[in-house]
């Protein structure tokens, strides 16, 4: 009993409400619905529209990529009116992480914190890199790599995470201008890509829109999806094993939305802004995603992008227009800067909740005078960097996935508990046909993260496992919430004595 004590205490809405106005730990509140509609846009789009697009019709999904999109699209549109209701109801720092607190109690959402973690860490890390490899070909040169003996050191992933912490650690409003501005850029870059594409398009090219499916190679053992190995149908691409798998992977392309939900403390209306931010954004990118994926399988057939390093520049050298290749890098680069910003943006807001309550270093929780937490805000990006700088992530980039889903499938899961736990609440927008939205939105979620491989599988339990070790080791113990309810001394006094 001692061991399982305390462990799902739950954090009250109104406790975590007035935890946001300590003055050593308080955050600005500086965003509007058109700043956080521009977080969104901003870190959705990115590096799945130049490159993930390509490579996923060519190897995985073929012209039925577009499709995969709209999978994926639903299962976010489902999980977003879930996290909007829960960011008007709680509008606190922390996204996930605070919802489960307020719902499931505290082991729960430190696991999903922990997982929230992994989830942004490796995206800027990742992320890092890409902008990196499109750096170096706006340079017309090689990645801006040194080589260290046997160490290769990615200087340019760390000089993105460098001038994006700066901009962080001097506010979240001048961060959403740079943003509007990169926004703007990058969606220019795509308007071009629609209409030059369009001029190469052949409806033949879409046929069979989807294609038969084939064994993939390497796709076996630990590599097939967990879905794959359940049915004993082995390593697919193309058919409809390839399609879903496909929505599994484009998910990638939309991870971020949930950020907005981070930024809910600094949001000057958030029971209403913090759901026009998130459905605005998620309605933007779907539909660009979609566009540019259908023009893309219409340049040229699927077969030619199927080498693995297609991207959506090579649909256009194929057909001789090589200067679009430029124009597309440096939209590519003005989108993964934002992307990376972003989410960095998020780990910093999911570590301060964490900190601020006690279940990591109370020190981390300190804002500075113009509300930002800069400690934090430095520790990410030296780990970011490190990370960035040094590692060679390869197939690591799914555990975005994967961690991103789980969280998903508990917010949607903990919209119906709410409900019935604390009915009294005032929330600022409502899941509609609860709980069949949030069901479906969990099974959609939890679809998804069977379509991965059973590696990224294997290493996420790994994680959740080293998690759990670091909460009993030091979170439990130094919880705020768990002392605000240990015994005091007069209370351990037998009655019989007062």
């Amino acid at each position: 009993m001692a061991i399982t004590s305390g462990l799902f205490r739950t954090k009250s809405v109104e406790q975590s409400i007035r935890d946001t106005d300590e003055p050593d730990s308080k955050l600005r509140k500086d965003l509007t619905a058109r700043d956080l509609t521009i977080f969104g846009v901003a870190v959705v789009i990115g590096a799945g529209i130049f490159t993930l697009t390509a490579r996923t019709a060519g190897t995985v999904a073929g012209p039925s990529v577009s499709l995969a999109f709209v999978f994926a699209a639903i299962a976010c549109g489902l999980t977003a009116l879930c996290y909007a209701e829960f960011a008007s109801t709680v509008p606190v720092a922390g996204s996930a992480y605070t919802f489960a607190y307020a719902t499931f109690g505290e082991i729960i959402a430190w696991i999903i914190g922990w997982d929230l973690i992994l989830e942004f860490a490796l995206a800027v890390s990742v992320v890092a890199k890409g902008w990196s490899q499109y750096l170096g070909e706006v340079l017309g040169s090689q990645p801006p790599v040194l080589q260290l003996g046997s160490i290769t050191f990615d200087w340019g992933a760390v000089l993105i995470i460098a001038v994006v912490g700066v901009l962080l650690a001097t506010g979240t409003k001048l961060s959403s201008r740079v943003s509007a501005v990169a926004v703007a850029i990058k969606l220019g870059v795509i308007a071009l890509v629609l209409v030059v594409g369009a001029t190469y398009f052949k409806p033949s090219n879409l046929t069979p829109y989807i294609p038969p499916a084939q064994p993939t190679e390497h796709a076996d053992g630990l590599r097939q999806s967990l879905f794959s190995f359940l049915t004993g149908s082995g390593g697919t691409s193309y058919g409809w094993y390839g399609l879903l798998a496909a929505a599994s992977l484009v998910f990638f392309a939309f991870v971020g939305f949930d950020v907005v939900a981070t930024a809910a403390e600094e949001t000057r209306n958030p029971q209403r802004d913090v759901p026009r931010g998130i459905f605005g954004a998620l309605a933007i990118v779907t539909v660009l995603y979609v566009g540019v994926s259908i023009v893309l399988t219409g340049m040229v057939p699927y077969t030619e992008l199927a080498n693995g390093n297609a991207t959506l520049a090579t649909a256009f050298a194929l057909h001789g227009a090589t200067w679009v290749k430029s124009i597309i890098s440096i939209g590519a680069i003005a989108g993964l800067s934002t992307v990376v910003m972003v989410m960095y943006m998020g780990q910093t807001r999911v570590l301060f909740a964490m900190a601020r309550d006690g279940l990591l270093p109370r020190g981390l929780a300190h804002t500075e005078s113009k509300g930002t937490p800069v400690r934090l805000t430095v520790l990410v990006g030296v780990i970011c960097a490190l990370l960035a700088g040094f590692v060679d992530f390869g197939t690591l980039e799914e555990m975005v996935n994967i961690g991103t889903l789980a969280a998903f499938v508990l917010v949607a899961i903990g919209v119906p508990i709410l409900r019935r736990t604390r009915p009294d609440l005032k929330r600022g927008f409502r899941v509609p046909l609860v709980p069949l939205v949030p069901i479906l939105a969990a099974l959609a979620c939890l679809w998804l993260m069977l379509n991965l491989s059973i590696e990224t599988w294997l290493r996420f339990v790994i994680w959740m496992a080293l998690g759990t070790v670091l909460y009993f080791a030091y979170g439990r113990k130094h919880s705020l919430l768990g002392k605000q309810r240990q015994p005091q001394p007069d209370d351990r006094t037998p009655p019989s004595v007062r």
